[in-house]
């Protein structure tokens, strides 16, 4: 080596330094140390929704008129014998006199896991989810303001924001990723998110919530869920890779049942439109849990 040459510049290992490189699993220290983040977000979701769709008078109008359309009348809507509504018929949970029920014993079943599992913490937290979503439905829907600004019907102005039918589900599932096995976690989602599809579909179509209100209530349920995932301590190390890891067909597919569900679930028989603004309003409700619950993965169970 001659005097001006100079040895090479040693490489920066992205390891070295204990920190994994930026990938889609790690998201990196700029985003990975924010974790109250996603609460923020979901908590600004549904303070937008409540003031556009409650507070304006373009918003009020344009969710009465849904109303106009047809969907006050129970009986046109196919889902209306599994409703409870009907005489003698058996209601889907969480509807009519089973929603406290169906609460009792999502609580019971969480409990259990979390005694079975021993994942203390993850219980905690998911029993905090439940708590909070449906107690904060509770307080808002009698402290939140309903400003009559177009002087709409008194029967339109009774429903509350956001909807406890559909808060029950969303928090449920989202309880549920914090306390199953990771080897079945995402088809847990799965089904909580179809079983929610149909749930706020059926809420908006049958005139008992306005599409804002379910879509409130699944805002609330995300940020409640982020917000305790954000407060826990971490978790013990989870499962392996291959554990956790889902098919990677099944959020399309997922997605696509809650879409068929939500559309079998808001049909009218004289409405088109009012159909398709429930199921659409339905289907932001899954699309939204499912992407709390499988998109960036919280402190969940140790496997």
């Amino acid at each position: 080596m001659t005097q001006h040459d100079s040895p090479p510049l040693p490489t920066r290992d992205p390891g070295a330094s204990g920190q994994a490189p930026e990938s889609p699993d790690n998201p990196g220290p700029s985003r990975a140390g924010r974790p109250w983040m996603p609460a923020l977000l979901y908590g600004l979701g549904f303070l937008t929704v409540y003031l556009l769709a409650i507070c304006t008078p373009w918003g009020q109008r344009v969710e009465n008129a849904l109303f106009d359309l047809g969907t006050d009348n129970r009986e046109e809507a196919w889902i209306y014998p599994l409703s409870g509504a009907a005489y003698g018929s058996t209601p889907l949970p969480p509807m009519e006199l089973s929603a406290k029920p169906t609460l009792m014993v999502g609580l019971a079943v969480i409990v259990v896991l979390t005694l079975v599992r021993r994942c203390w913490w993850q219980g905690c937290a998911a029993l905090g989810v439940v708590i909070l979503t449906t107690g904060g439905k509770v307080v808002l829907n009698s402290t939140l303001p309903r400003p009559d600004l177009v002087g709409a019907p008194e029967n339109l102005l009774d429903q509350g924001f956001p909807s406890g039918h559909t808060a029950i589900p969303a928090a449920l599932t989202l309880a549920a990723v914090l306390v199953v096995s990771p080897r079945i976690r995402h088809y847990a989602v799965t089904a909580g998110v179809l079983w929610l599809a149909c749930i706020a579909a059926y809420s908006a179509t049958m005139g008992g919530h306005r599409p804002s209100e379910v879509l409130g209530a699944a805002l609330l349920a995300c940020a409640c869920y982020r917000l305790a995932t954000w407060l826990s301590p971490a978790a013990a190390p989870a499962a392996a890779p291959d554990a956790t890891r889902s098919p990677r067909a099944l959020p399309v597919i997922t997605l696509t049942l809650a879409l068929a569900v939500a559309l079998a679930s808001a049909a009218r028989n004289d409405t088109l439109t009012g159909s398709l603004v429930s199921a659409a309003a339905a289907f932001m409700c899954a699309a939204l849990v499912w992407h709390a619950a499988v998109g960036r993965p919280a402190h969940t169970a140790p496997g």
